[in-house]
């Protein structure tokens, strides 16, 4: 559902003496959860900033290992394995992350759905489609997609998929969430200050080693080496959904790797949609569920949402905004 680039542009101060302390900044970049991380961390010494990184490095691998699709040992695949079976008994955090996710889909509507992935892979984005798939196929390739069938027992701490086939997946908010439980692991240990960046999926705390907030550049999805507006991150998080590096072009109409859950249809006159909150989870969740929904409507939601802002850029490269976000347009 969800293939953020990363395109935000991030500008720190490599020892910078900053209230009588030197601060070092290390970055290092690698790939988890089948994509770029960059994590970033500001520390009095270099070796603790490099050891900070170790850990939070970890602390992604531990989430990866339990809501990857990929891996028969996940609690998530255990889930899918017994779809239409029995219910699976799962940890409080996955239960937790869950139950988060029904709650988006709801206020969505079905626009952001973790069981997007019982979805048929009926639209193909590597090139070897030749024909576009029939109504017949789209509307069968959607046939078991439904957040309202996934059955949680609270006391009992399970999970149940009635429909044998039917699949849940974090795709679109996992990233995220680790980003988030990364940070969270920094700050129970007092790191001084930091990014974790999980392809564009990203969030910060603390300040530069200057004292200045952390500014990301959101680029113009048409060139992505523009920036059309600079904007400060403070104890916040951004989370981004793009076409532009993948889709599908049949007889001159550009169709969206991005695929409506509820429709199987492909998503239309939206490039990009950037969401500002304080968690990077709910970033990459709405930010997907935008894109689906629409500008009007799409906004209109974010306009309820305390401290959650969206940037989105229609298919015309026009920018839209929430009532919050204040930049003047190019």
């Amino acid at each position: 559902m969800k293939n953020a680039p990363l395109y935000l542009l991030l500008f720190f101060s490599i020892l910078v003496n900053s209230q009588e302390k030197k601060y070092v900044t290390i970055s290092e970049t690698m790939k988890l959860m089948g994509s770029r991380f960059d994590i970033t961390i500001v520390a009095e010494a270099e070796s603790t900033a490099k050891k900070n990184i170790a850990d939070a490095v970890a602390e992604i691998s531990r989430i990866e290992k339990m809501i990857s699709s990929w891996d028969e040992t996940s609690e998530t695949s255990e889930i899918n394995r017994n779809a239409g079976i029995k219910p699976v008994k799962v940890s409080a955090e996955l239960f937790g992350l869950i139950e988060r996710s029904i709650k988006i889909s709801e206020i969505t509507d079905g626009a952001f759905d973790i069981s997007y992935a019982s979805m048929d892979k009926v639209w193909k984005f590597d090139g070897s489609m030749r024909h576009l798939p029939t109504s017949e196929q789209i509307t069968a390739s959607i046939a078991k997609v439904g957040y309202q069938k996934i059955q949680l027992d609270k006391e009992q701490l399970t999970v149940f998929l009635p429909d044998e086939g039917m699949k849940i997946g974090f795709g679109a908010l996992g990233k995220g969430y680790a980003a988030d439980k990364a940070k969270e692991l920094m700050l129970s240990k007092k790191v001084f200050a930091g990014v974790i960046n999980a392809s564009g999926d990203l969030t910060t705390w603390g300040r530069q080693a200057t004292g200045e907030k952390w500014i990301v550049g959101i680029s113009n999805p048409l060139d992505k080496e523009k920036v059309f507006s600079w904007l400060p991150l403070d104890e916040s998080s951004i989370a981004t959904s793009g076409n532009y590096e993948k889709y599908l072009v049949f007889e001159g109409e550009k169709h969206s790797h991005i695929i409506d859950p509820r429709t199987g249809y492909p998503s239309k006159g939206i490039s990009s949609v950037s969401v500002f909150s304080k968690s990077a989870e709910l970033c990459d969740a709405l930010a997907t569920a935008v894109f689906i929904m629409g500008i009007d409507t799409g906004i209109s939601l974010i306009n309820q949402l305390k401290e959650t802002e969206v940037i989105v850029v229609d298919s015309q490269n026009k920018i839209f905004k929430s009532n919050g976000i204040t930049f003047d347009n190019p």
